[in-house]
């Protein structure tokens, strides 16, 4: 089963869900806001893909977060605990199949090219 990951009013969220609608994939939709993410979740995307393609540099979070916690992130273990603090700051959406990460953010050729 699809899984798309994020936060319902997200742009790029948007787009992703369009796409998949229009592509008639059925997926299931967990909201972050609501339903939250957890540690493990986090770990297991960060070992498949690294802190640098899961953590958004963009947006009101992370410019909000002072210039000493940007600076701490070296490694997935040191991100882990920023994006578990702060997920605003997960780059959105993140698709997945079976717990396999398929396409962080939005990229209408990236998302063409999925085997779905």
């Amino acid at each position: 089963m699809i899984k798309l990951y994020g936060i319902p009013n997200c742009d790029t969220v948007k787009k992703a869900r369009t796409w998949l609608n229009e592509h008639e994939v059925q997926y299931d939709f967990h909201d972050f806001k609501k339903h939250g993410v957890s540690e493990a979740l986090l770990a297991g995307w960060l070992k498949q893909i690294g802190w640098q393609r899961l953590l958004k540099k963009t947006g009101p979070t992370w410019s909000k977060l002072p210039a000493e916690v940007k600076a701490s992130i070296q490694d997935d273990a040191s991100a882990l605990a920023i994006l578990y603090a702060h997920p605003n700051v997960i780059k959105r959406p993140v698709l997945e199949r079976d717990g396999k990460v398929l396409a962080t953010g939005y990229n209408l050729s990236e998302y063409d090219n999925l085997k779905i």
